[in-house]
């Protein structure tokens, strides 16, 4: 048995029995208050009140001015609130933590609820179309319905959410406890720094946390959903899984050949040598006998040879003709020589 830390990062024998947040009493009281204060903060933007004059002598005030040491690593922290690399990193961690469970729940209820962030957040920022600070045009105005889309902050609503997955789908309390805190300060810092930052009024930053806190809060009303897309999506896996491998063991059938009828004799189909044109074979005269040596066989064999078509002579045709040797003045033209 192993005890190692490696050991608590092998894939676990079974799906381990997961305890299911729902929405208890404390629960619903919180996701009430923190209604209240959402509306109160859309309604006291709205009417112009003193916290829109909050939002102003801190932007006039000008943090980034007063620290400027501070602007460098503030930049590189405010990234832990965009939605793409946070998205990213957590679902890395979700990822492994569905695969060592045997589930996909992680994935699911972080999928719901960044669409439901998404969808939120959107809608009011488009339909109040707030200006940030750098583009402000009126000291004192809330900025309202000019285009903009600030309002609420995105970058709070999201560090609230997507960090606050981490201890809703935690598994003991101590864990719980511990990732609660570590997501509210990244909350917290997200949203203070992008004051800092001049990038968003102070009330924006308000509504952002009020948003983010309210999706996680209200997700155990998703949780019969995320059940029955599981369970789709688990069955959709284990048929495809089957279809494979029966395809896998299925045997290769195998298609009988039909006999091939010969009729008749095969042709012969190897080449024929074909005689040279003007070539004949020689013909063998026989040898005279030991007697017949002398003049009369000597003078026969000699008029048999030149009976005998001449193949080099053919064969001689048929290439370039030979000079002759000696010397090609007629004879009168030769001087005499005397002997």
């Amino acid at each position: 048995m192993r005890t190692d830390i490696f050991a608590r990062l092998d894939r676990e024998p079974e799906p381990p029995k997961i305890e299911i947040p729902r929405m208890s009493r404390t629960r619903l009281a919180l996701f009430g208050g923190t209604s209240v204060f959402y509306l109160a903060i859309v309604v006291a933007v709205l009417a112009s009140t003193w916290l829109v004059l909050i939002d102003w002598k801190v932007m006039l005030f000008r943090p980034y001015q007063q620290w400027p040491e501070l602007h460098a690593p503030l930049d590189y922290f405010v990234v832990l609130g965009q939605r793409g690399p946070t998205a990213v990193m957590v679902a890395a961690w979700l990822g492994w933590r569905s695969w060592r469970q045997h589930t996909l729940r992680p994935l699911l209820v972080l999928g719901t609820a960044l669409l439901l962030l998404n969808v939120t957040v959107g809608a009011v920022k488009i339909g109040l179309g707030r200006l940030g600070p750098h583009y402000a045009t009126q000291i004192g105005s809330a900025e309202l319905f000019a285009g903009g889309d600030i309002f609420p902050s995105g970058h709070t609503a999201n560090a609230v959410v997507t960090w606050g997955i981490l201890s809703y789908l935690a598994t003991t309390p101590r864990a719980r406890r511990y990732l609660s805190a570590l997501s509210a300060v990244v909350a917290l810092g997200v949203g203070l720094t992008t004051v800092y930052l001049g990038t968003h009024w102070l009330s924006d930053v308000l509504l952002g946390w009020a948003a983010g806190l309210l999706i996680l809060l209200g997700l155990p009303w998703c949780e019969p959903l995320i059940g029955r897309a599981e369970a789709l999506l688990l069955s959709v896996r284990d048929r495809l899984r089957d279809r494979l491998r029966e395809h896998r063991h299925a045997p290769v059938p195998v298609l009988p050949v039909a006999p091939v009828a010969v009729v008749g004799p095969l042709p012969d189909v190897r080449p024929r040598r074909q005689p040279a044109v003007g070539l004949e074979e020689p013909v063998c005269e026989p040898v005279a006998g030991a007697g017949a040596v002398g003049a009369g066989a000597h003078a026969g064999s000699i008029r048999t040879t030149l009976s005998q078509p001449r193949t080099h002579a053919v064969l001689r045709s048929e290439r370039m003709p030979v000079t002759p040797a000696g010397s090609r003045r007629p004879p009168r033209s030769r001087p005499a020589t005397g002997g």
